[in-house]
């Protein structure tokens, strides 16, 4: 990741982190980079796999699995587990392959917060794995976080304090926004980025007017998160999908064989093309032949 970030900010695109959470969001968004021949960040919210809503955590391993596809693809990629505070979590996804770590800190006050990026990054480092920290919080678009707006002083001493490769900030973008966008304070991400020597990360993608892209990347992004956009293109196609069938219907067509009716195909290529359309507005289509070419020379 660090690498991606690194031609990003030389070149002047931002990366998409687009997040999966099952097999066929996972294979649209590397579908989506290997046809857009864009640098790409996958992976997954370890704070989601480990859910208090969920009946137990979900196993790492099965997730860690998927990494062998980017491993393999024709695209630059990245393989980030994304927003947790579980340091268990943490060492285990390093261990399973992960080569980037993004630490959470909506659920903990700053005097753990430090301590727990200071020790992930001293053991990520040591295994070549990039490390994503925030300073700052954003509001909920659901109702569940206030603002916390980034102090670039802060953020500066937090960097130099943790070693963080790529920083998380809040400047107007919002978490879980399903409808309209929100105004991001160029003055305030401008003021950060004089600050801080690091790629900065905007989280809440959904919510971000991509049409002032070039903006955000003169004041220091490189990484915009996408996640909730992606489930509702996901969960419109599915629910499409889903009005043809009725029982006693065949339901191998609809689930399994892989053809037209088959939900988790259409869901797939919403998905893909949603993916897509976002590589295009940030810039990185079309950059994984310019990486190639940098590597050759």
């Amino acid at each position: 990741m660090k690498q991606l970030l690194a031609e990003a900010q030389a070149s002047s695109y931002a990366v998409c982190y687009c997040e999966a959470w099952n097999l066929e969001s996972f294979q649209a968004v590397l579908d989506a980079a290997e046809e857009a021949a864009a640098p790409t960040i996958a992976g997954f919210n370890g704070g989601f796999l480990k859910h208090r809503e969920r009946s137990k955590p979900e196993n790492l391993a099965w997730y860690a699995g998927m990494g062998i596809a980017l491993r393999q693809s024709t695209a630059p990629a990245a393989f980030l587990l994304n927003e947790t505070d579980d340091f268990a979590q943490i060492t285990r996804a390093i261990d399973l392959g992960f080569n980037a770590v993004m630490v959470d800190n909506d659920h903990l006050a700053s005097n753990d917060y430090k301590p727990l990026v200071k020790k992930v990054t001293q053991l990520a480092h040591r295994a070549g794995v990039a490390v994503e920290a925030a300073v700052g919080r954003l509001p909920d678009g659901s109702g569940g976080a206030r603002a916390e707006t980034t102090d670039p002083k802060l953020a500066r001493d937090f960097v130099e304090e943790t070693g963080i490769d790529a920083l998380g900030v809040a400047v107007g973008n919002i978490h879980i926004l399903t409808r309209g966008e929100a105004e991001l304070d160029l003055e305030a991400l401008a003021r950060i980025r004089e600050l801080v020597p690091v790629p900065l990360a905007l989280h809440g993608g959904t919510s971000i007017p991509l049409e002032q892209i070039q903006k955000y990347i003169r004041c220091g992004v490189a990484k915009i998160n996408f996640g909730t956009v992606l489930k509702q293109a996901y969960l419109e196609a599915i629910r499409n999908k889903l009005a043809g069938y009725v029982e006693p219907m065949n339901p191998h067509p609809f689930l399994g064989i892989g053809g037209q009716d088959d939900l988790l195909v259409a869901g797939r290529n919403a998905v893909k093309q949603k993916v897509k359309q976002l590589l295009t507005q940030c810039g990185s289509a079309g950059k994984a032949r310019e990486i190639r070419r940098n590597a050759d020379d």
